[in-house]
């Protein structure tokens, strides 16, 4: 059984008792317990249920490789699944219950699928989906749906907040071992600003638990000096539970702080994101020991042996009081060795080398531990516990076995250098072959815009095995991190360590060599997955050659685990399948995070009523103080009307539609995008943008422009004015600024980086009103300043002056089809000048209209809405645009897309215009009805309503529609369907309703 040992346990505070919940059972730890420590502590070996097969599972690991013991954690709005025990720290109050199973953790029914395991080996959902046909929808798709998951989602509003946090330094450094604070230390000694974040409570690593000596000091008292060190110095920024969640692009990482995990009722954010740009980045991330492939592996008490000395070290656990520990390295008599001098049984060490004689066996044997050579594991004994192993030779089949009674097996199958974080970003591996492991290639590193280096790793996380090594590493790569960041390192060496004489460790990849095909069906590779030996095989033989075919086809590796303990055994037992060498088969790749992290983390504070930022134009409290109906336009609030008192939204909106044709209507237009192009190549980049010429646009004139994405399809549209020779302002719509914006710089940053040109969007630093109606002329005329007559400032140009004393920007143009100007001021005047607007313009009748008297006047002037007569299967060509696609130019976004047959077809729905016989309003989205059915026995149809609207200037309704063949079929009368059934008829007719000869914008 598993105990407390007395006079140990590191990490814990026994003045400090907690009481905790498991399967709603009280139990009892200390604070510093982990609740894999504290559970062990009570004798709770069985944690869960394995994923496919149901088998019982308890913890093996004591980081965050566990692949096991994952359990649902708290309760109400403080619920989340899949938290791993191992790395949860214990409070008082905790709350957890195991998942997978029903109806108990002790009697799961689940079970019965690990009796007939034959019939569910690898791959046994993906055939499923194709023999019998038939059976997929009403037989395996509502089990397998039903099966899927880990853990039950959470059902009420999270109760915590979560932040993010940006963070700018020279050195960043991912791991807080011995490694990890020596790299620190050497960049931080020559001024360089260095961020140290370590994933656990704790400094020191795995040196301190297996009693390194650093410097001629015990390394606990090394760790506390440097430490103590680096807090002193003003340029480094130190962290614990933050671990590095991701290594990207330009020295962009992210870390992830779990802040109040062990603290749940402290005032501050649970899990904080730090966003971190980094000069240089340093992974000192350690190694992760792996598990041997045996029979029975997976029953709880089969534990790697560095998690079993771990709980003895650091917790004071006792994971059994009998144990028998099997390695192919010296590492794992460490562990044999501290059992022992804890008053602990150790039976026998299994070594599958042959001949074994080097400093740590000897000091085993020395304590009277028996060590058998060339021996193998044929099978664990027990269910839910162990209970005793069968012991065979190495080189044999797993016959003549000899059983050995034990409570606890303690693996170790060699390190794996945690290479995760190196190779997000591309950095590439070499596999050392006297480790049996994949390392860091130096010469191979993950590269910047300058095609240098930007990750180092150092310690073990580098390959280098033994503390002295360690050291050095580290210390290299804290110095050359510092000098690439632009700083002069210190000239002075890296600790002195005591060396250990440590002989290879062989690589074993089944226990034994020639296990019977009966033995390699319960040897697991991959806990969490139920992955087997034979699985793996299987998956070779029926062809799946690829590493990463395999993993998608067995799920080796897969979910929350992503290979951590699974990986390199998987990748050998595939290689060995294919009969070739391990490096050809290669690794699956590495995806951040690298270990999960909160939902929470990832949105922050948006949520709630931030969930996105609610932008305002400048003019917006004048809105709300007018009574104005807003709508949401993009992360914009804009009028959608001005209602006055008693009138209906409808009502507002036709008498702004006939105040602005008769009168004088303002209109703010601020929330439009504005995007300012320059540079040399300015206009040979807008070229590539739009589908019509910019780069011959003249300064001082505007062109209106269609802008499509490489699928062809139409995305936005607006006016582009030149400002000068080198420098354009390009319009966007209101809700496409920000996507605009990235799409300019995804492609100068991608495919045109050497193109001299530089993008920025100032939507917000500018207000824009847009000044329309017969009576706009003479409203700015009265308030005084440059000249706006049509001489002066023609249709489509634009001009710098002042107006009314408040500098302006006027462009004229119009979306309305009436005499128009669209002015912009600074920001920060824009307020005012709206409220001088308003007081010279109340003689000729100034009246604010909304968004939807915008879009009605646009609708009978015939022009298009983005968002409207586009849904992103849209092409210019099917709105009548073609005047707006450029001839003269070899190439745009979306040019060759719209050669395509398909985008070519003489069948696509064309724009026209559509009125109903009664002067009725067609519903938005009606389809027009066609004769006959499809193959799916729905109507056919030959159209559709893109845009509709009651007409105040026309008095009756209008719309826009896509008809197939609809310009050639003027006149023409078809029937659109209606929710009811009912249909209404309604005319083919020009889609420009009003001023056809636009005389109206050209006075």
């Amino acid at each position: 059984m598993s105990t407390r040992i007395p006079n140990m346990g590191r990490f814990l505070n026994k003045a400090a008792p907690v009481t905790f919940t498991f399967n709603g059972q009280s139990l009892g730890g200390y604070q510093g317990d982990t609740l894999a420590s504290a559970l062990l502590a009570n004798d709770q070996m069985l944690m869960g249920r394995s994923f496919k097969y149901h088998r019982p599972r308890g913890v093996v690991a004591s980081g965050t490789e566990e692949p096991n013991a994952l359990v649902n954690m708290g309760q109400g709005a403080r619920f989340e699944p899949n938290q791993r025990t191992t790395t949860t720290e214990l409070f008082d109050g905790l709350s957890a219950t195991s998942q997978n199973h029903w109806p108990s953790l002790n009697f799961d029914v689940g079970v019965v699928n690990n009796y007939v395991s034959r019939f569910l080996p690898a791959g046994f959902y993906y055939k499923t989906f194709m023999f019998p046909r038939a059976a997929w929808k009403h037989v395996f798709e509502p089990i397998v749906r039903q099966s899927a998951g880990l853990g039950k989602p959470p059902k009420e509003r999270d109760a915590d907040r979560y932040e993010h946090f940006y963070f700018f330094t020279d050195v960043l450094v991912v791991g807080g071992g011995i490694a990890g604070l020596q790299a620190a230390l050497a960049a931080a000694q020559s001024g360089a600003k260095v961020l140290l974040i370590e994933q656990t409570a704790h400094w020191g690593g795995r040196a301190l638990v297996d009693g390194a000596e650093i410097d001629g000091k015990p390394a606990e008292d090394w760790v506390a000096d440097t430490l103590a060190t680096l807090q002193a110095m003003d340029n480094v920024t130190i962290r614990t539970r933050t671990s590095g969640a991701g290594v990207y692009d330009h020295g962009y990482a992210l870390g992830y702080e779990q802040i109040t995990d062990h603290a749940p009722d402290t005032d501050a954010p649970r899990h904080r994101l730090w966003r971190i740009r980094a000069k240089q980045i340093i992974t000192a991330t350690g190694a992760i020991e792996r598990s041997l492939s045996f029979a029975g592996n997976d029953i709880p008490g089969v534990m790697l042996a560095s998690a079993v000395r771990d709980y003895l070290v650091n917790w004071g656990v006792a994971v059994g009081q009998r144990t028998v520990v099997v390695t192919n390295n010296d590492d794992a008599y460490r562990t044999a060795i501290a059992l022992k001098q804890a008053g602990l049984d150790v039976p026998a060490i299994i070594d599958a080398r042959p001949l074994v004689d080097s400093d740590l066996p000897n000091q085993a044997r020395a304590l009277g531990i028996e060590v058998r050579e060339g021996r193998a594991i044929a099978r664990v004994k027990g269910g839910k516990r162990v209970t005793g192993v069968d012991v065979c030779l190495q080189d044999g089949d797993g016959g003549a076995r000899e059983e050995i009674k034990c409570d606890c097996v303690a693996m170790s199958g060699g390190f794996s250098p945690v290479v995760h974080l190196w190779s997000h970003c591309g950095g590439k591996l070499n596999w050392v072959e006297d480790q049996a492991h994949f390392a860091p290639d130096p010469k191979r590193p993950p590269t910047g815009a300058d095609g240098q280096g930007f990750v180092l790793t150092a310690g073990i996380a580098s390959g280098a095995m033994d503390t002295p090594e360690v050291l050095k590493d580290a210390h290299a790569a804290g110095k050359s991190a510092a000098k690439a960041a632009g700083f002069t390192p210190k000239r002075v060496g890296p600790p002195k360590a005591r060396p250990t004489d440590e002989a290879l460790m062989a690589p074993v990849w089944i226990m034994p060599a020639k296990a019977t095909p009966d033995l390699k069906t319960k040897m697991w590779l991959d806990f969490q997955n139920d992955v087997k030996v034979s699985d793996v095989q299987l998956a070779a033989r029926e062809g799946y050659a690829s590493v990463e075919h395999t993993k998608r086809y067995t799920t080796l590796g897969m979910a929350t685990d992503q290979g951590k303990l699974s990986n390199i055994n998987g990748l050998a037992v595939l290689s060995d399948a294919l009969g070739q060498p391990i490096p050809q088969t290669g690794t699956t790749t590495f995806r951040p995070p690298y270990t999960p992290i909160s939902m929470g983390a990832i949105a922050g504070e948006a949520r709630g009523d931030i969930f996105q930022p609610l932008r305002r134009s400048p003019m917006h409290d004048w809105h709300v103080e007018q009574g104005a109906y807003m709508e949401p336009v993009g992360q914009w609030r804009r009028p959608y009307c001005y209602p006055r008192d008693g009138e209906t939204h409808a009502q507002a909106v036709a008498r702004e539609v006939n105040n602005t044709r008769n009168n004088l209507g303002l209109l703010d237009a601020s929330t439009l995008g504005k995007i300012i192009v320059k540079g040399p190549d300015a206009g040979r980049f807008l070229d590539m943008l739009y589908t019509n010429m910019m780069s011959n646009l003249k300064p001082g004139r505007c062109r209106y422009g269609l802008m499509c994405n490489e699928n062809g399809f139409l995305m936005d549209d607006g006016v582009v004015a030149r400002i000068d020779n080198d420098t354009f302002l390009c319009h966007t719509t209101s809700g496409g600024a920000d996507h605009i914006h990235a799409w300019m710089e995804e492609w100068l940053q991608t495919e045109w980086w050497d193109w001299k040109v530089y993008v920025a969007n100032v939507t917000e630093q500018f207000a824009q009103v847009a000044v329309v109606g017969p009576n706009a002329r003479k409203l700015l005329e009265k308030l005084g300043g440059m000249d706006v007559s049509k001489e002066a400032l023609t249709f489509m140009g634009w001009a710098d002056g002042t107006i009314g004393g408040f500098d302006v920007r006027v462009y004229r143009i119009s979306f309305s089809g009436e005499l128009s100007y669209e002015i912009a001021v600074p920001a920060s005047q824009g307020r005012a000048f709206w409220d001088a607007l308003h007081a010279a313009g109340a003689e000729f009748g100034a009246m604010a209209y909304g968004t939807e008297a915008l879009h009605i006047m646009r609708a009978e002037k015939g022009f298009i809405m983005i968002g409207d007569e586009t849904d992103g299967t849209v092409i210019p060509q099917d709105l009548g645009l073609h005047w707006a696609i450029s001839k003269k130019k070899d190439d745009f976004l979306g040019k060759r897309a719209q050669q395509r047959p398909h985008m070519a077809d003489p069948n696509r729905w064309q724009l026209v215009g559509l009125e109903t016989l009664d002067g009725s309003t067609l519903p938005d989205g009606a389809y027009a009805l066609a004769e006959g059915e499809n193959a799916n026995g729905q109507r056919n149809m030959q159209g559709r309503v893109t845009s509709t609207y009651h007409s105040p200037t026309l008095d009756r309704g209008i719309a826009l529609g896509l008809v197939l063949h609809g310009p050639e079929r003027m006149g023409e009368v078809i029937e659109f369907g209606l929710v009811d059934g009912t249909t209404v008829p309604a005319k083919i007719v020009d889609p420009v309703f009003y001023d056809k000869e636009g005389e109206k914008q050209n006075v």
